[in-house]
């Protein structure tokens, strides 16, 4: 059951405004769904979008971030709950112990590395949780070709590149994740 997704997305909104509208659907059918949001808790780019989208339909939203950014004052103000933290390590690790499954919107370095180590830990067996792409406008395409190649050389199982929900419409993926049912461990097969 999804009560709560964990959102990794960008801090900048990109070029196109096609992304924030797109995060913003996010937002809205989260809230439609009566699922709340854990992200970075930021007010800025698309994190701040997403957040601001849920918050405006009643939806739940919590926020980690450590405390060196919410100095830089970036911390989103009418969150649900804010929660600080001394270091990305520990914000990481919040955000994943929060969250039922993580959804992954356009954006940066830091979405990618977010993404790779929840995919990761599912893999391993440190969870038994959901990871998803909301692929708006194509944007996640190159990495799919990416784990594709990867699969096909033998780097990646492929139940586990296949555990990898690929969605364009925001209310087919948060149904695709509450189907998902979770492959066994890496070490376990």
């Amino acid at each position: 059951m999804l009560r709560r997704v964990t959102v990794f997305t960008g801090s900048a909104v990109g070029n196109d405004p096609l992304y924030a509208t797109a995060v913003t659907s996010f937002g809205h059918a989260l809230a439609e769904a009566g699922i709340g949001a854990v992200y970075g808790g930021g007010h800025v780019g698309l994190m701040g979008a997403v957040a601001d989208a849920l918050l405006s339909r009643g939806g739940e939203v919590r926020g980690v971030m450590p405390q060196a950014l919410v100095d830089r004052e970036i911390a989103h103000k009418s969150l649900t709950h804010l929660e600080v933290v001394s270091d990305m390590h520990q914000r990481k690790q919040r955000m994943a112990e929060l969250g039922d499954g993580f959804v992954a919107l356009p954006g940066g370095a830091g979405t990618l590395e977010e993404l790779f180590e929840a995919w990761t830990w599912q893999q391993l067996g440190i969870h038994a949780k959901p990871v998803a792409l909301l692929d708006v406008d194509g944007f996640w395409q190159p990495l799919v070709r990416m784990i594709a190649s990867m699969t096909e050389k033998g780097f990646i199982a492929p139940a586990f590149s296949d555990a990898l929900i690929v969605e364009e419409n925001p209310r087919t993926l948060l149904r695709a994740m509450a189907e998902w049912t979770p492959p066994p461990p890496k070490w376990e097969r």
